[in-house]
């Protein structure tokens, strides 16, 4: 079954009666950086209004025939040489645009969706790939941005990052390679680059104002994070889902590998066979530090927080806040970095994994995507940024808006007593390793004594807690080894329906124009629920020996006190009246890492230690006895496939 969505205009002659009529050529003037200055919010309109603009509503329409657009595929110039063969590397740049704006000399804006999987993978829950006609031209371009956005006077474009589809070269994993070569593109849409077709002749972005906007999920809104922290000219906003901030925190946490040599193994997936490029990964393999886990300048180059400061595009970000693929503290760090520097910014949490809001919440995101990009690429001031800030899902399909996030910045420490959380206790409890213990074995039955686990349990809450924020554990512990991994989890119990993933279904809507060979028509989804007595609020892990220094680890001295932070995942979570949470702290983790260290015995001093947790409401206290907790897992938590590149 398939529906046709309200938005899929038909134009009669009262409908064109509310569009600005232009006169002659129009053209829409270019919009101007974004400048880093506090409080700058938007560019001024521009000072004609085009045919796909409705002044009325201050919004663009689907006025342009989709059937009729002009679709190219061009070759941009490089600098680079990263498969040695003695020519530069060529980015493959597929373009879809209508036709009616050329014709009458107006310049429109693009919305770009930079990507290494157009032809290994595909994008989007039906993995679209890209496809062409005969003669090389892009036939269908995945995704429904073209179908939505080229009608109402965008042009969509789709960049093969360096090394995958039909650009040459050699990729390096979210390294300045990558990350140049989509600048380079943006170089060429402003006038500062060549480029040419597939028969040598050269091209010029004459149709467009030079305004961008990059969007895409995963790997495609990281290429679009570590592109703003360029500061290049010409980008004005980005669309970053389920991104990637630092891929230091998206292979590893705190020095614990979550598995080994996948940068090297990313490139191969996503780029092309061949030898030279064998080399290229061969050194990402011998540069990743998997064996000491540290902070090196290969992370720092992948490192896009630290160039927060030269962001001058705006940024509307939107995360899942159970991804455990690219996990929340991308999302967290980065924001972050952005308020820092006064980046115009909006934020989106779902309690959705690796997943697209187009999935599950398509009619408010196409829409607020629809006004995201007139704004800052078209000039149109609708309002959007007078809008809420930050949008929450806090259950199934039902959202809160706030001004800001996170809702606290000052974590409240909690402190620890031998099986309880919330008072002050004396004395040490010890944890000897055991890498066997599952995350079932290590939630189940909280009140039983484990070897391998120490658990903290709260008193049943008297009001619902609201966790806004990251929470952390900072522990005093004595161990029998220069290092081990230190793994925490912050859990709340009481039987409950759960979000637990999402499910496809025969339904469809259709979001824009189609032709034969382009629908933009995609299935809808329902999200699924599941009874269960606990949930896992966040989890961490971190290499002792990383604790004080990412970059230079300082190395236990076996027998000696010394203090370990364990950061845990970012969070926004209202935990209901009468719940129990709990901390349960455990050494190495191998269902989700891969330790180097395994093995040791650790003493921890309560008196010393405490959970810190971000909490804008209710009061976490130690029950007066510990009593045991009804628990019952009737359905075994999954390991996610943490890095898996199509998703």
């Amino acid at each position: 079954m398939t529906t046709v969505r309200a938005r899929v205009t038909i134009l009669v002659s009262s409908a064109v009666l509310s569009l600005a009529t232009v006169t002659g050529p129009a053209v829409a003037a270019p919009i101007p950086d974004v400048p880093d200055a506090p409080g700058v919010k938007a560019a001024p309109a521009a000072p004609s209004a085009p045919q796909h603009v409705d002044t009325r509503t201050k919004s663009t329409q689907p006025v342009y025939d989709y059937s009729d657009a002009i679709r190219e595929s061009v070759y941009v110039d490089t600098d680079l040489d990263t498969d040695s063969d003695g020519k530069n590397d060529v980015i493959a740049v597929d373009i879809v645009r209508p036709s009616e704006p050329a014709l009458t000399g107006v310049k429109i804006p693009v919305i770009m969706d930079a990507s290494p999987y157009y032809s290994c993978c595909g994008r989007g829950n039906e993995n679209e790939k890209k496809t062409y006609d005969s003669d090389g031209t892009i036939r269908k371009m995945p995704l429904y941005y073209d179908n939505y956005f080229v009608p109402r006077g965008y042009a969509m474009v789709g960049v093969d990052v360096l090394g995958t589809g039909r650009s040459t070269g050699c990729g390096d994993v979210g390294g300045p390679d990558e990350i140049q070569s989509v600048v380079d593109v943006i170089d060429w849409l402003n006038g500062r680059n060549t480029a040419h077709t597939a028969d040598g002749r050269p091209v010029k972005a004459t149709w467009t104002t030079g305004a961008v906007g990059m969007i895409g999920k995963s790997y495609d809104g990281t290429l679009a994070n570590g592109v703003a922290a360029t500061g290049v000219q010409g980008l004005k906003t980005i669309v970053p889902i389920s991104a990637i901030s630092s891929w230091y925190d998206y292979t590893r946490s705190g020095g614990v590998p979550y598995s080994d040599d996948y940068m090297p193994w990313l490139g191969g997936y996503v780029g092309h066979q061949s030898a030279a490029c064998d080399d290229v990964r061969g050194q990402l393999g011998d540069n990743d530090e998997d064996e000491t886990g540290d902070y090196t300048s290969f992370w720092a180059e992948r490192d896009y927080t630290k160039n927060a400061s030269k962001v001058k595009a705006s940024v509307f970000m939107t995360h899942g806040l159970s991804d455990y693929n690219v996990q929340t503290n991308h999302f967290s760090q980065w924001w972050s970095a952005l308020s820092r520097n006064n980046v115009p910014r909006k934020l989106w949490l779902g309690l959705e994994d690796h997943v697209d809001p187009f999935e599950f919440r398509r009619d408010a995101w196409v829409d607020e995507l629809h006004k995201w990009f007139d704004y800052w690429l078209q000039g149109l001031q609708n309002g959007v940024m007078k809008e809420p800030a930050v949008s929450i899902e806090t259950s199934p399909d039902v959202w809160q808006n706030y001004k800001t996030w996170p809702a606290v910045n000052r974590p409240v420490q909690v402190p620890l007593a031998a099986g309880k959380l919330g008072a002050a206790g004396k004395g040490s409890v010890t944890i000897t390793d055991d890498p066997g213990l599952t995350e079932d074995d290590i939630v189940a039955d909280p009140t039983e004594v484990i070897a391998g686990r120490q658990m903290f349990l709260s008193a049943p809450l008297t009001t619902p807690l609201r966790v806004s924020g990251t929470p952390s554990v900072t522990l005093r512990v004595k161990s029998d080894s220069a290092t081990t991994p230190v793994t925490a989890r912050l859990i709340e119990y009481g039987n409950a329906e759960r979000y637990s993933g999402i499910r496809r279904t025969s339904n469809s809507t259709c979001e824009g124009s189609s032709t034969d060979y382009d629908d933009s028509c995609y299935y809808t989804v329902d999200k699924v629920t599941t009874q269960s007595d606990h949930g896992i609020i966040s989890r961490g892990w971190i290499d002792a020996a990383h604790s004080k220094s990412l970059s230079k680890p300082t190395p236990l001295t076996p027998g000696k006190w010394t203090t370990v932070t364990v950061p845990l995942r970012a969070q926004d979570e209202i935990i209901p009246k009468g719940r129990v949470v709990g901390l349960a702290i455990t050494l190495s983790d191998p269902e989700w890492t891969t330790p180097n260290d395994t093995g040791a015995t650790v003493d921890i001093d309560v008196s010393a230690s405490k959970l810190n947790i971000p909490v804008t409401t209710g009061k976490l206290t130690a029950p007066t006895k510990l009593t045991p907790i009804d628990v019952d897992i009737t359905t075994p938590t999954q390991r996610p496939n943490l890095h898996d590149p199509k998703n």
